[in-house]
């Protein structure tokens, strides 16, 4: 069996399991997003960047395949200010957290334009 230190004290057999099982199961823990409520909230974006994320025109970005990552942290910028559009700032100002991952979830879900 294998020596586990954890901050320098020894760690029983149970107690490694309980840690390697918190540890694989965190991921999930952290923020599970839900991809079809999503695709229900992203509907206030289908306007400018169509039903599929591909925008309707060269002035809106295409969303769909971008990283779930990049998407969330941009709208969390436009809706905690610290970046400003006219058109984008107004609609994140009512998302939360989790609407955003759920929407940047979605983004990411779709295939890329082409």
């Amino acid at each position: 069996m294998y020596n586990l230190a954890f901050y320098g004290h020894k760690v029983s057999s149970m107690n490694k399991l309980v840690l390697i099982l918190l540890i694989l199961g965190s991921s999930n823990l952290i923020s599970a997003a839900d991809i079809k409520a999503g695709e229900t909230k992203a509907a206030m974006c289908a306007s400018c960047h169509g039903k599929n994320g591909v925008g309707i025109s060269d002035m809106f970005p295409n969303v769909a395949g971008q990283k779930a990552g990049y998407t969330s942290l941009q709208l969390k910028a436009f809706r905690d200010g610290q970046r400003k559009n006219a058109m984008m700032s107004p609609m994140a100002q009512s998302l939360t957290d989790q609407d955003i991952e759920n929407i940047a979830a979605y983004y990411a879900s779709l295939p890329a334009a082409k």
